[in-house]
């Protein structure tokens, strides 16, 4: 026959660190008053639990005229506590304890001066039983040594009457609001000496329905008379039981964290992240100018092919138009010595720009001239930044969906200057000239040397002939004289070594703008995600944890 094991909880300290936790994560995202009230009773249970946990602190809480004095003393079996008519005459608490060794610093905290020892049997050792203020008293400071007391103690016995049982005072203020601790909680119907035994049951079965009403189904509810001693016996044997089990202390405790963490909010399953990267990167590309960017690469590409390149009689022409790279200010800032495409801490918002060298691996600093952003391009990136806020937050509770679509909106500031910075050093890297270019300028200048030299061999035989000097022999290639060769065939070659060349950098031109553009989006995308999409999933991931601390808590 197999043994059927319970299942234990979490332990009351994981709960605590679990409490604990929730409230550090809610901190600015959920009201003060329930992240305060979260700590205090973390603190309130740390301090709980280093004190004595042989003594069950009980109460006797109720409105004036209930009979909790008169029922204090039965219990205690001496008169404590004064016992009025028609004033109320309890102003302070009053302690009496069933062998009090040790539960000082106890009634210490709980800032209990009056301490008297009861004078009945022994059999509910380790009882401290107090007597409470009227939680209806018409003294302010009654009412408030009532409930803070009420938030304390480890065991709540409420002591009503027939006549004041259903007053509305008791059942919202107090039995409603403290649902979750039932487990602490006793209801005696006192003074049934003054009813008929048929009118006792029909109060017991109203009183009953009520407390199932206040959400305390399953709470003992016991009819007593303090003046006759009806019911104390079974009052003193569930009290006994109480007090023996050593537990009413941790209960009300881990009800205490029930309560606070319900106060935080109910646990829910934090809502999976949306892809919203795409929108924000296109509209901060297009921002940013990445497209003008793109077709510069290109042009640039081309401009500085024909300079490298093209033939030297005609190359210099190009030279007089500007890079169109150069314009826009990439490929010519200042290096700092960062790697590049590494962002700074919060962008750049500098004008100028040193025209120092650039070396691979040199972070650049100022700002390039693309042309700012149109008001409409702005308004689309505003549009994406709000997107992929109300896209994370849309299953999220109001407190933290705001806190997300903050989180969108946080750095959107630093936005401008960083792209900007991720434009110049992406972009850096399109001003590399190929190895090509070197040859073909190499063997462009070898070209023109040869057709230079045959420009000054048939100089030189044209001063012979002017003068009237002998021929020397000319060697020819067929019919063609040499230098007529390497005029003619220099002056060809160069022409067609520059066509090609700028073949060649044309669709060279093209597959860099295509790298370019690939490499600024994955660069600008980066941006986006650190600026914009990383709080948002700090903030999702600080939900997440706060759930799950809050489903531990509440456990």
């Amino acid at each position: 026959m197999k043994l059927l094991r319970r299942k234990e909880g979490p332990s009351l300290d994981s709960r605590l660190a679990a409490l604990l936790e929730a409230a550090e994560l809610a901190e600015g995202r959920l009201p003060e008053e329930a992240v305060s009230g979260a700590r205090t009773v973390a603190e309130r249970a740390g301090v709980r639990r280093t004190l004595s946990i042989d003594h069950t602190v009980a109460a006797l809480a109720g409105a004036t005229g209930s009979g909790k004095s008169s029922l204090y003393n039965a219990l205690a079996g001496t008169d404590l506590a004064a016992v009025g008519v028609v004033r109320p005459t309890t102003s302070a608490a009053q302690a009496a304890l069933w062998d009090g060794e040790g539960s000082g610093p106890l009634l210490d905290w709980l800032d209990i001066p009056q301490r008297h020892p009861a004078a009945s049997a022994s059999d509910l050792s380790g009882l401290v039983l107090l007597d409470l203020p009227d939680h209806d008293s018409i003294q302010v400071s009654h009412r408030l040594e009532v409930d803070r007391l009420v938030e304390l103690v480890d065991l709540l016995v409420w002591v009503v009457d027939p006549q004041k049982y259903a007053d509305a005072a008791l059942h919202d203020r107090y039995l409603r609001r403290l649902a979750a601790h039932r487990g602490v909680m006793l209801v005696v119907l006192n003074q049934v000496d003054r009813l008929p035994d048929s009118a006792v049951d029909r109060c017991l079965r109203d009183l009953r329905r009520l407390l199932d009403g206040d959400g305390l189904a399953g709470v003992p509810v016991l009819a007593v008379s303090a003046r006759t001693g009806a019911g104390l016996a079974e009052l003193r044997a569930l009290l006994n039981d109480r007090v023996a089990e050593r537990k009413s202390w941790s209960t009300r405790l881990a009800a205490d964290i029930t309560t606070a963490a319900a106060r935080l909010g109910a646990p829910e399953e934090a809502p999976a992240g949306q892809a919203m990267d795409r929108a924000l990167t296109a509209a901060l590309c297009e921002a940013a100018g990445v497209p003008l960017v793109v077709e510069a690469v290109a042009k640039g590409h081309r401009h500085r092919a024909v300079v490298a390149t093209g033939w030297p009689v005609t190359r210099w022409i190009r030279k007089l138009r500007p890079d169109p790279l150069r314009r826009l200010r990439i490929g010519t800032m200042a290096p700092v010595g960062g790697p590049v495409g590494e962002l700074p801490a919060g962008g750049s918002s500098g004008k100028s720009a040193a025209s120092s060298g650039q070396g691979p691996g040199a972070e650049v600093v100022g700002r390039t001239s693309v042309p700012a952003a149109s008001a409409v391009q702005r308004a689309r990136v505003e549009t994406a930044i709000r997107d992929v806020g109300e896209a994370a937050a849309a299953d999220l509770p109001g407190p933290w969906a705001a806190a997300v679509r903050q989180a969108a909106r946080s750095r959107s500031q630093e936005l401008t200057d960083a792209v900007d910075r991720v434009v110049a050093t992406t972009s850096a890297g399109a001003t590399r000239r190929p190895r090509w270019w070197r040859a073909v300028n190499v063997l462009q200048w070898l070209v023109f040397a040869a057709m230079l030299a045959g420009a000054l061999w048939l100089g030189g035989l044209f001063g012979m002939d002017y003068l009237r000097l002998p021929q020397p022999p000319l060697p020819t290639v067929g019919v063609v004289p040499w230098p007529t060769v390497l005029l003619v065939g220099g002056a060809l070659a160069g022409v067609l070594i520059a066509l090609l060349s700028r073949l060649a950098a044309w669709a060279g031109g093209r597959r860099r703008a295509r790298r370019t553009a690939r490499a600024l989006r994955t660069a600008v995308g980066r941006v986006g995600d650190d600026l914009v999409l990383a709080p948002v999933r700090a903030e999702l991931d600080r939900y997440a944890r706060f759930t799950e601390a809050l489903t531990r808590a509440r456990a």
